[in-house]
């Protein structure tokens, strides 16, 4: 049921943040604003119109795009302005409108403070965002009431002191949002609750955590946000208010909307048809591909990587060898040869049955009757799976070990739902000479593909630098089995020992090079950062600064 009405005040909530729109608040219609809970509950909806839903990340070497990303690749240029910075700030005015204006209402303190607290949340996760991408940045907390105020060219905050920020406004939402099993929600599916923010909570204390363990920044404590996470992780699966949805494959499509699905946290609402829709099964088809070094982390039946199993059919003489004895999610995410696609029966290689044919082509949150018209289930920004996963992370980073029992709560518990039944334990990382971390980020990998949590991953794990200067691959091609010309392809496929352009690339022959590696790069000392656009610096009078090795 999606409750979340077209309500949206847009001309009370043009507010600036630092030195973006600089529009005076004074001209904005305010008179016959702020006064009643209803107003305050409009100017809420603003902010969950403007937040991003379906977005496919080719930032990684997760998916592949029909042409190289920028980022990805390391190919991107300083640009004068960038709605990487821009949008964030302008949704992070809306909140601080709303936290400042909602006093002008005539609405009793607790009421007033549930409305506000979901203007707390917004802005903690839009800064999260911010620092995500730029690290340090203005933390602007206030309505501009002239172009003359000062706070409109303010300098950059150091990350600590906006993830502190952070922590503030989320422990005001948890205190003043409603439970999600409250009676209110129950008619107005989508509003944030207490889950949300202590979803957003565990997020960021991993986040950061890890990020200052090897990034070695110099401002705050690694553990203190790592303990952040692990309270807000320990609270939700202590409620009892959550559990996985008991289909994987379901999970992504309409059957996963709506409160029945416990694994739900914090949604973007969207439909009935006609309102607010998206384009993502279409999307799928149109440009979007799985790269081989992703399907590559998927275990095998044994519980071990394709270096270690003996089950891996090695080489590959068929699409269909790739899949066998896998991790069930592995056939989930991803086409099989003779399944019922996008166009048709999916084949390899063939550009009739997608238009980018020479990756994995994904089925996971395929929905065949959207393919041609607007998309309208829901998606998940943060669901159930992601904290359990996370809590097994966080104690492994904060502790050096974790127990089998924390395993089988979080990690164990996620490969059941979709019919993976080995389990990781101690005993079997130590008998075949696994490493426990490794392990736990190899799941986070495969259980959430396409769902916009890998770079964020390999940027605060620093391993970066690592995996993105690698040549990224696509489909082996097996002649018994596709239709595709030999001929056209030959030039983008390794040779029978593996080798591309004289360079070992892989441990098998014919696989399709989606990206050479001569074309990508990545510069550990600049690239871990975004480059602040130059408008930003130019307008603030010099209190902006450009991140190392940007240039000016």
């Amino acid at each position: 049921m999606k409750k979340i009405v077209s309500f949206f005040i847009t001309a009370t909530l043009m507010v600036s943040g630092c030195t973006l729109d600089r529009e005076p608040e004074t001209t904005l219609a305010d008179n016959n604003f702020w006064k009643s809970e209803t107003d305050l509950r409009g100017a809420c909806n603003k902010m969950y119109k403007d937040l991003p839903g379906f977005v496919n990340d080719f930032r990684s070497d997760e998916l592949r795009d029909k042409s190289q990303n920028g980022i990805s690749s390391g190919n991107r240029s300083v640009s004068g302005t960038s709605g990487d910075w821009t949008d964030p700030y302008n949704r992070i005015g809306v909140c601080n409108n709303i936290i400042i204006k909602s006093e002008n209402a005539q609405v009793e303190t607790g009421r007033r403070n549930r409305w506000v607290a979901e203007a707390y949340f917004f802005r903690a996760y839009n800064y999260f965002e911010l620092v995500k991408k730029y690290g340090d940045v203005p933390l602007i907390l206030k309505v501009f009431n002239s172009t003359s105020d000062a706070d409109v060219v303010r300098a950059r905050d150091s990350r600590e002191t906006v993830i502190q920020q952070c922590y503030d406004d989320l422990e005001f939402a948890l205190e003043w949002l409603p439970d999600i099993d409250d009676s209110e929600l129950k008619n107005d599916w989508g509003r944030v609750s207490k889950s949300a923010a202590l979803g957003l909570l565990v997020r960021i204390g991993l986040y950061e955590g890890t990020h200052k363990k090897y990034h070695h920044t110099p401002d705050g404590n690694y553990v203190d946000h790592l303990d952040k996470g692990i309270a807000a992780a320990r609270q939700l699966m202590n409620s009892g208010k959550h559990d996985l949805y008991p289909d994987f494959n379901k999970l992504f499509l309409h059957d996963g909307e709506g409160r029945q699905n416990k694994e739900n946290l914090f949604v973007k609402i969207y439909g009935p048809a006609g309102t607010i829709n998206h384009k993502h099964s279409r999307q799928l088809e149109s440009s979007i591909t799985l790269t081989r070094n992703m399907v590559d982390n998927f275990l095998y039946t044994d519980g071990l990587p394709r270096e270690k199993s003996p089950l891996r059919i090695h080489p590959e003489s068929s699409y269909a060898d790739m899949l066998k004895n896998r991790d069930p999610r592995l056939a989930m995410t991803v086409f099989t040869p003779g399944e019922e696609a996008y166009k048709g029966s999916y084949v390899p290689f063939v550009t009739t049955n997608q238009n980018h044919a020479f990756g994995y082509a994904i089925k996971k949150g395929y929905i065949g009757s959207e393919y041609s018209s607007d998309g309208t289930n829901d998606k998940m920004i943060i669901r159930y799976a992601e904290v359990l996963i996370s809590y097994a992370e966080l104690l492994y980073e904060k502790n050096g070990s974790i127990t089998d029992d924390q395993l089988d709560a979080t990690i164990n518990k996620v490969r059941e739902r979709a019919g993976f039944n080995v389990r990781l334990t101690n005993a079997f990382v130590a008998a075949n000479g696994l490493d426990m971390l490794d392990e736990i980020r190899r799941e986070r990998m495969v259980e959430f593909i396409d769902e916009n949590l890998h770079y964020d991953d390999i940027i605060r794990w620093k391993t970066a630098e690592e995996v993105l200067p690698k040549a990224i691959l696509g489909l082996i091609y097996c002649s018994d089995e596709t239709t595709a010309n030999y001929n056209e392809l030959k030039n983008n496929l390794t040779a029978e020992d593996g080798t591309y352009k004289g360079v070992k690339v892989y441990d098998q022959g014919f696989i399709y090079v989606l990206e050479e590696a001569e074309s990508r790069s990545f510069d550990p000392e600049r690239d871990y950062l975004y480059p602040v656009p130059t408008h930003e610096i130019s307008t603030s009078g010099g209190n902006i600064t450009q991140n190392p090795k940007w240039g000016n």
